[in-house]
């Protein structure tokens, strides 16, 4: 009998049909929509005179540019307000489940999809959205589509797709004390560059990934996009069902044990054969920052930024362009950094646990006077909680304040940007140039680290504050 991964599995399921020499007509279960890139689908929806063919299969939410102060209010930006009024428009018209400003589950996409149970494992799930990546901690197949591509899944609930190599990353080991999954996820990015997935489909595996909770395996497959893979997933397990049992969405009665009966068929079969493999030993990943203009641009918080040696031509020349935006110098040690702002938020990092771990890091202590402190909740749900177990207290009194949900100063597409020149420590998923507002300076890191930072003023190894 053929041996499959678990990729193979998922996607051998969901081809319709095969194209000679082509791409293939690939079934989606779940389709995830928002306010920026859909506008234009269902207009061109409109258009043709085409209608939603599976609407049940699609569900939308607001959270790229909305506010993330006074949200009960009208939404004072145009291009906002009409994009967020479009979005209600079509989903009344197509009869699709809308999740809006103030209600019980609005929030990030990718945040409020596992809470309800929406994703599961097994499944093929888009957004128009590149970081849809995250569902894939869920053991399924998730990426992240075009407008165009948007437009052919809600007319068809099918994509063209070419099936993409396979890469196994295995991290087997136990973390060390202060250590996340973010810390992994910048690890292992910082050591294959940021288009070393390019072409890949990755499989996490190995006894550092199994122990990892779902919240952290999210993170781990939200940033799968940032090595320049299509995306990335996890086996589901014991933990994996824990963490769906329940939910709204979930199966009930024998219909969860008959997923979960499946489910547990969904594992890379013994001797499956990948087109590349990485292995990395967890003693040796420490908390970690970028220093540049991508998130390969890692290194270890007490490391220093890499020298010029052995670079040639353009390579050299675009790595001292990044270095000058970012204002450092070759040979200089992270740690000491002064910082101007702090982001806590991000479908990589706007849920419940690391709201949680912040606020364990920095009860009892104050901010630094020269910091900004931001905490966006990912989602109404992440916020309820954080009042209910005195987290937004505690913030309060370290000088913090916790925000309404949305994507924020991930991407700054609304009011949350970094001043020019300005540094933030963010644990959001991209620090080009100008990603959380024009001139800003990012660095990326564990939200640890960021409560370090929010704490010293300055960039600070986790493990010696706490």
């Amino acid at each position: 009998m053929e041996k499959k991964t678990l990729f193979d599995k998922i996607w051998d399921a969901h081809v319709v049909r095969t194209v000679p020499d082509g791409p293939d007509v690939f079934f989606i279960d779940k389709h995830f929509i928002h306010e920026v890139t859909s506008p234009v689908a269902f207009l061109n929806l409109e258009k043709r005179g085409v209608t939603v063919l599976h609407p049940e299969r699609t569900i939308a939410t607001p959270d790229h540019n909305v506010p993330t102060i006074d949200q009960e209010k009208t939404i004072k930006d145009q291009l906002s307000r009409m994009q967020v009024e479009k979005l209600r428009t079509n989903c009344k018209k197509y009869g699709i489940e809308l999740h809006d400003l103030g209600s019980a589950h609005h929030g990030i996409v990718h945040v409020i999809g596992p809470e309800l149970g929406v994703t599961q494992p097994g499944m093929t799930i888009v957004c128009g959205d590149s970081h849809t990546s995250t569902h894939g901690a869920f053991g399924a197949i998730a990426f992240g589509i075009g407008t165009s591509e948007v437009e052919m899944v809600l007319a068809t609930q099918c994509i063209m797709q070419s099936k993409p190599k396979k890469l196994r990353i295995t991290v087997d080991g136990e973390l060390g004390k202060g250590v996340t999954s973010k810390d992994i996820i910048l690890y292992i990015i910082s050591q294959i560059s940021a288009s070393g997935g390019t072409g890949y489909f990755i499989e996490y595996a190995g006894s550092a990934i199994r122990a990892l909770s779902m919240e952290a395996r999210m993170t781990i497959c939200n940033m799968s996009i940032e090595m320049g893979a299509r995306g990335g997933l996890i086996a589901p397990d014991e933990t994996t069902y824990a963490y769906l049992k329940g939910k709204r969405y979930s199966p009930k009665g024998a219909d969860w044990e008959k997923a979960v009966a499946y489910w547990e068929s969904l594992k890379t079969d013994e001797g499956a054969e990948f087109d590349l493999e990485y292995h990395y030993d967890a003693a040796d990943i420490e908390p970690m920052i970028t220093y540049g203009t991508n998130p390969g641009m890692g290194i270890k918080v007490k490391g220093f930024i890499p020298e010029t040696v052995g670079m040639e031509g353009s390579n050299k020349k675009s790595y001292l362009k990044s270095l000058e935006y970012m204002g450092f110098l070759p040979g200089e040690a992270i740690q000491g950094k002064k910082i101007d702002y702090v982001f806590v938020g991000s479908c990589t990092n706007g849920r419940i646990e690391d709201i949680r771990s912040v606020a364990e890091f920095v009860k009892g202590k104050k901010k630094a006077p020269n910091i900004t402190a931001w905490i966006v909740p990912g989602s109404r749900e992440v916020e309820k909680l954080a009042h209910e177990e005195g987290l937004v207290k505690i913030l309060e009194e370290a000088g913090f304040k916790l925000r309404q949900p949305g994507c924020s100063a991930c991407l700054a597409m609304n009011d949350d940007k970094i001043p020019s020149g300005k540094y933030a420590v963010s644990t959001s998923n991209r620090n080009f140039e100008g990603r959380q507002g024009p001139g800003s300076r990012t660095l990326l890191a564990s939200p640890l680290t960021v409560a370090a930072v929010a704490v010293t003023g300055e960039i600070t190894d986790p493990r010696e504050v706490f």
